[in-house]
């Protein structure tokens, strides 16, 4: 059953669905193609960004730019069950979930194609039915020479297809439309572009700018002197004449600062604190998502423009504007920067008490380490899974050492880890409470247990 009017499924439905979920999860993760990062634990639009550049970032390409239309409303129910091998308990489970249909406005509508609207199942299930579709391409352009032919990565329902030849970026695009017809889905017109990574090209009697747009990022090579120059690799390495840089796209940063403005203008009479507490989350998380890229530039000029919203709102509510009264608002102080380090400022949006506005500059550009294909968080490397989630041991040694100090059991349930178990890293002695990113000091938890563990440092801080 679906809820009358928006068709999301119930609470006890979206329970049973995680159920499901999980049992459908270790078994296709192992899988999936090694260049699908949409919807997939472990994977993120950064893994998909940082594939794109290193499969670019030694050449000038070619590149079909897709958008999959309507994937979650059209896929072909058979064609989904004909791929889900299962105990014939979950595919009736299944069945039922696709076929609920939806009640709109007092209206029963069927769904006769399409993934449950909002059901937990729905991105797994996407999954599945668009997975082949890179083999499939992989399969008719194999490599040549190491070096490939046609390149597709897929995040959800978005693909780019990445090769050195037109014609071959051509042939793809006809044979993905092929491939999508049995699944029920097609390539979107309006949402699909040939372009080249480096040159502006005619194109289907349009004049296609160098670059595109993927997941929020501004993807493009630019002429560059022997010095800036990228290289080949290898042993006969040699300067290929221009730089590959990946940015925040321009529509990405006009709906960020579109964002900020409303926020600022709802909070035109709010006291400052209730304003920075609204702002901060946002910035802080948007410069988190774009931190792993060449984003320095986009950062400053985003704090420029904030700074002068900042200041049109002082100016309203100050009636005027001028140094003593800014000081009000805007004072000097120290930043502690996630890094650790610690920078003087000047003109901080700070109030009294010493709460701060966080500016996008603030946060530390680091590139991001692409997962490996065939990773996945059910695969039992924990020390690979330990390590990457940026946890306090910082080598894969001390990780497998802590592992054997515990006889591979969790020190707080005690139960022993599992090839499907999520581990992280925690330490024995709460670092709030003095405790050092040492070896004794460390231990591996499931992560639930870990969550369970945060909770209850907290709540006996209150009592410390």
């Amino acid at each position: 059953m679906k809820k009358a009017g928006i068709g999301i499924p119930t609470i006890q439905d979206r329970a049973r669905q995680d159920l499901v979920k999980s049992a459908f999860e270790p078994e296709w993760e192992s899988r999936f193609e090694g260049t699908s990062y949409g919807f997939r634990p472990g994977r993120s639009a950064q893994d998909a960004i940082s594939r794109i550049y290193q499969s670019i970032n030694k050449g000038e390409y070619y590149v079909l730019d897709a958008d999959i239309a309507k994937c979650f409303d059209r896929i072909n129910h058979d064609y989904l069950l004909s791929k889900i091998h299962c105990p014939s308990c979950l595919k009736r489970d299944l069945k039922q979930w696709l076929k609920a249909g939806v009640l709109d406005n007092g209206v029963f509508e069927d769904t006769e194609t399409g993934t449950p609207q909002g059901g937990v199942i729905s991105p797994i299930l996407a999954n599945i039915a668009l997975d082949g579709m890179i083999r499939f391409i992989e399969t008719m352009y194999p490599k040549k020479a190491d070096r490939a032919q046609a390149t597709v990565i897929r995040y959800a329902d978005d693909l780019v297809v990445i090769s050195p030849s037109l014609e071959i970026i051509e042939q793809c695009k006809t044979a993905i439309s092929e491939w999508l017809k049995p699944v029920g889905l097609e390539i979107k017109p309006e949402k699909t572009r040939i372009c080249h990574t480096l040159k502006t090209i005619e194109y289907d009697g349009k004049t296609e700018n160098p670059g595109f747009d993927f997941l929020g990022f501004n993807i493009r090579q630019y002429p560059a002197g022997k010095y800036k120059s990228g290289k080949t690799g290898g042993a006969a390495s040699r300067l290929i004449g221009h730089k590959t840089h990946i940015k925040p796209s321009h529509k990405a940063v006009k709906a960020h600062t579109e964002v900020i403005k409303g926020v600022i203008k709802q909070h035109r009479t709010a006291p400052q604190s209730a304003l920075i507490k609204h702002l901060n989350p946002i910035i802080r998380g948007w410069s988190n998502y774009y931190s792993a890229v060449v984003s320095a530039e986009t950062f400053n000029k985003l704090d420029l423009i904030i700074w002068l919203m900042l200041r049109a709102w002082t100016a309203s509510r100050c009636k005027g504007v001028n140094y003593e009264k800014l000081r009000n608002y805007f004072r000097h102080g120290t930043v502690k920067l996630s890094n650790g380090n610690e920078r003087q400022e000047s003109w901080l949006f700070q109030t009294k008490e010493g709460l701060q506005l966080w500016k996008h500059n603030w946060t530390p550009i680091v590139r991001h380490t692409l997962i490996r294909p065939d990773a996945t968080p059910y695969d039992g490397n924990w020390t690979y899974w330990a390590t990457r989630r940026g946890q306090a041991i910082d080598t894969p040694n001390k990780v497998a050492k802590v592992l054997k100090k515990q006889k591979g059991k969790c020190t707080w349930c005690g139960q022993f880890f599992t090839p499907s178990d999520l581990i992280e890293v925690d330490h024995i002695v709460p670092r709030s409470h003095g405790g050092k990113d040492e070896y004794k000091n460390l231990q591996l938890l499931h992560r639930h247990t870990r969550d369970d563990k945060t909770a209850l440092d907290e709540e006996m801080m209150l009592y410390s």
